[in-house]
Formats: C-alpha cells, structure tokens, sequence
C-alpha cells in the first residue's frame, strides 16, 4: 500500500459518509423540505380562495349593480305611470269642480234674477200701494174741501 492509504478505510469512510448522508435526508432535510412544500400549498391554496372568493365578490358586485340600474328604471317607470295617473286625476277633479262651479253660478244667477223680479214686484206693489193712499188722500182731501166749500155755498145762499 503506497503512502499508507487503506482501500477498505476509504470505502468504510464513504460508507459512513453515506449512511451520514442518508440518515441527515431521511431525519432532517426531507422532514423541512415536505413541511416547505405543505406551507407552499396552503399558501397557494389560500392565494386561489381568495381570489375566486374576490373574482365572486365582483360578479356579486355586478349582479348587484345591474339589480340597482333595473330596480331605477323600473322605480322611474311606475314613478311615470304615477304621475300620468295623477295629471288624469287632477284634470278629472278639475273638470268636475269647474262643471259644479258652472252649476253653483248658473243657480245663483237663478236665484238672483228671481231675487230681483220679487224685489221689483215688491217694490211695484209698493209704489202702487203709496200712489193708490196718496191718490186717496188727494181725492178725499179734494172732496172734503169741495163738500166742505159746497155746504158753505150752499148754507150762504139760504
């Protein structure tokens, strides 16, 4: 053996070396590799949850927006309809009130004109009342001065 160098202690060295080796990957190394590679996949998992849970989010988002923007217009139609149905109303209302108006003024002017033939016939038969008395007191007035102008006439002539 040149230089002191045993064959069989290099092997038995490499043999240690490798069960060194093989014990270190089987205790330590492989344990922290696949403990590595779990984590790695939990986070990945994670990562893709929330991004379909953000990617649902956002389709919930827009089915949402698009309810809003539909329950608007749908808020803005009836508000339309309504709103035709109240001009309806009003005019309806405002016809019948002008229609009775009409009725109340066209009575009023009935009663007024009646109101005034009474007042007028009231007063004729007033006037004629005052004309026939004054009339009365003129004639009786009038006779009993001609008579009263007739027996004494009469009385100085005896």
């Amino acid at each position: 053996m040149p230089l002191n160098i045993d064959i069989q202690q290099i092997l038995l060295h490499f043999l240690n070396f490798a069960i060194l080796f093989t014990g270190l990957y089987i205790i330590l190394y492989k344990p922290v590799k696949d403990f590595m590679k779990k984590r790695q996949d939990h986070y990945e998992e994670m990562d893709e949850k929330a991004k379909k849970d953000v990617e649902d989010a956002e389709k919930l988002k827009k089915e949402y927006e698009e309810r809003l923007a539909k329950a608007d217009a749908e808020i803005q139609d009836k508000k339309n309809k309504y709103e035709a149905e109240l001009g309806n109303i009003r005019k309806d209302r405002i016809g019948k009130a002008e229609a009775e108006a009409e009725k109340i003024i066209g009575d009023a002017r009935e009663t007024a004109e009646r109101e005034k033939k009474r007042i007028i016939e009231s007063a004729d038969k007033e006037a004629k009342d005052i004309i026939a008395d004054a009339a009365d007191k003129l004639v009786n007035a009038s006779l009993s001065e001609n008579f009263d102008a007739f027996l004494d006439t009469a009385e100085g002539g005896k």
